[in-house]
């Protein structure tokens, strides 16, 4: 059998390594035949080696080395040897040598892959690359990508075992819990006609950790969730699980900035400074129009109600006769902005919900707008100072029901802000969110519902809401905020058995209910169960950032499409009728089918 231990790895040799002689083992990447002489590019995960096949002195195998083809897998034995004058390549580690090959082991031989895998600029189409997921690792970019996600979560176990943490595995097969998404189920076979459910998160184990005196737990935790997918989200994904007990908000705050700050400083050597910016969700809500805003630009949306009800332009009158807002953002150097540009705007926002986008430009002495029969120029003057516009800006007004205001105008600014580069790079902006609403409203189903979940504590102040007013009760709800994407969240949890009962009635679960699904937990509480909160940051959405893409998929190993199909494995898939009558199931697909 053929030895084809390494002695060295693809990106590691250097001119200090002339004259010895070596083992490399990899794939083909290049071969270029020049008659005498075969060049080809050895690749594994640490980078390439030059090899050359000399037909003047090893005849035999160069003629081997004739046939080889891109991705054969070979071991070889050699000297290393310094490229001719004029043919170093700076752009390679080991572009300084290249390596005379002595012998020749083919280790395994490939078909013709389906997708060139050195990177030549060359888009490949993703459902290509997901069914052939192996391939895609080996061209670089996602192997460098795991790579760092490999390292961030290191720094995160080695961070948190210095603060005492214990890094605790909680079960993938749990109990169907009401905490707000869609969950996936598993069939017993053992009890037929009961089901287990895969984790939302581990959010009720963590708090029992705390009620069984851990006092600090950690967990790298798969989570499930059968959701309608995005760019950023998958229906399988991982968290970085955080609970403590004894401590306040505060607390775990500081505890998860310093966590951030190491990862950023080992994946990137990035100093990011602490601590965090923080906004209420109120103030996110009324300056940025959402609750994760990014801060890397600027534009924020003001309010101008006031200077609206002065013009005579009936559209704002009776927006706010009928309890609508008007806002604006200012977009600075936006003058230049042309009539067509303007057009491509309204369309946006009519696309989110909105009927119109009013505009002035501010010119030197005086203005441009679609508001000009309508706002005098002293009205104008109030407007350009309250939106601190100068001359060569723009402002961009919308009237409507201030959640429609407020969604519009976000995703506008953030339009603008990529279409007018306003974004810098490499800036990352972090933020903390706090006092969300306990509650929100659930039009489909005329009731309230959980802002984030029903564990989370409501502020002290606002308890005497919760029979008046619920959804006017804060809560000590807290989401970590980088760059305009959510990644992480967490709460002070509800620790009094007879709260946590009030808040499941008041999301309507019977007594029944309460008992089927959370009874054990109830009972738990009734056991000294001590202050406790936590946090879960999104492994996936902070390696997005980390790796600089906008696309979950690249982040994750074997991620799904995004119809929530392995196009790999071709998952899901339908199982055999023997495996559904050990289950006690009955597939209704083809029913479903046929009506």
């Amino acid at each position: 059998m053929h030895d084809y231990k390494r002695t060295h790895h693809c990106g590691e040799l250097t001119a200090t390594h002339i004259g010895k002689t070596v083992t490399l083992a990899g794939w083909i990447q290049r071969r270029r035949d020049l008659g005498q002489l075969i060049f080809i590019d050895l690749r594994d995960r640490f980078g390439l080696t030059q090899l050359i096949f000399d037909a003047t002195t090893h005849k035999t195998l160069h003629d081997m080395a004739s046939k080889l083809r891109p991705e054969w897998v070979i071991s070889i034995q050699g000297k290393v040897a310094p490229r001719a004058q004029g043919m170093h390549n700076a752009s390679m580690k080991t572009g300084a040598i290249e390596i005379l090959v002595e012998t020749l082991s083919i280790l395994s031989e490939s078909k013709t892959p389906p997708f060139a895998i050195y990177e030549d600029g060359t888009e490949v189409n993703e459902e290509l690359r997901l069914k052939y997921r192996y391939l895609d690792i080996r061209k670089g970019k996602i192997a460098h990508n795991l790579r760092m996600r490999h390292r961030a979560l290191l720094a995160v176990r080695n961070y948190l075992d210095k603060a005492n943490f214990t890094e605790i595995q909680t079960p993938i097969l749990s109990k169907s819990t009401p905490e707000g998404a869609r969950e996936y189920l598993v069939p017993s076979r053992i009890h037929p006609g009961h089901f287990y459910s895969l984790p939302q998160s581990p959010q009720i184990y963590k708090q029992l950790l705390m009620i069984g005196g851990m006092d600090r737990y950690f967990q790298i935790a798969p989570c499930f969730r059968d959701e309608d997918l995005r760019a950023e989200r998958q229906p399988e994904f991982t968290q970085i699980d955080i609970e403590m007990s004894f401590h306040q908000p505060s607390d775990i705050q500081a505890l998860s900035e310093g966590m951030l700050k190491t990862i950023f400083k080992e994946c990137l050597n990035i100093d990011i400074p602490t601590p965090f910016m923080r906004m209420t969700y109120q103030e996110c809500m009324e300056n940025y129009g959402c609750d994760k805003p990014d801060l890397r630009f600027g534009m924020p949306l003001v309010r101008i109600d006031d200077i609206a009800a002065d013009s005579s332009f009936s559209v704002f009158l009776d927006t706010l006769k009928s309890g609508g807002c008007i806002k604006a953002l200012c977009v600075k150097g936006g003058e230049a902005i042309s009539r067509k540009g303007l057009d491509h705007y309204t369309q946006f926002v009519a696309q989110l919900g909105l009927k119109g986008l009013a505009w002035v430009k501010k010119q030197t002495g005086g203005y441009s707008s679609s508001l000009s029969k309508f706002f005098s120029d002293t009205l104008l003057d109030k407007l350009a100072t309250k939106m601190q516009a100068e001359p060569g800006d723009l402002i961009l007004l919308a009237a409507a029901k201030e959640s429609t205001v407020n969604q519009c105008l976000d995703h506008l600014r953030r339009l603008i802000a990529k279409e007018r580069q306003l974004i810098p790079k490499n800036s990352y902006k972090f933020l903390w969110v706090t006092d969300f609403p306990l509650f929100i409203w659930d039009e489909e189903e005329k009731r309230l519902s959980s802002a984030h979940h029903p564990f989370t504590s409501p502020h002290f102040d606002d308890l005497p809401l919760l029979d008046k007013n619920p959804l006017e009760v804060r809560s000590y709800a807290y989401d970590c905020v980088l760059n305009g994407y959510e990644i992480g969240g967490g709460s002070q949890r509800i620790h009094n058995q007879d709260l946590q009962q009030k808040i499941f009635r008041l999301l309507q679960l019977t007594e029944d209910d309460m008992q089927t699904r959370m009874g054990f937990f109830v009972e738990a509480l009734k056991y000294g169960t001590p202050p406790h909160l936590g946090i879960a940051f999104g492994v996936d959405r902070i390696m997005m950032i980390l790796c600089d893409t906008d696309n979950i998929k690249d982040v994750i190993a074997f991620p799904k499409n995004h119809h929530a199909s392995d196009l790999m494995m071709s998952a899901p898939s339908s199982i055999p009728q023997k495996q559904l009558d050990e289950l006690k199931l009955k597939s209704l697909a083809e029913e479903i089918s046929l009506t």
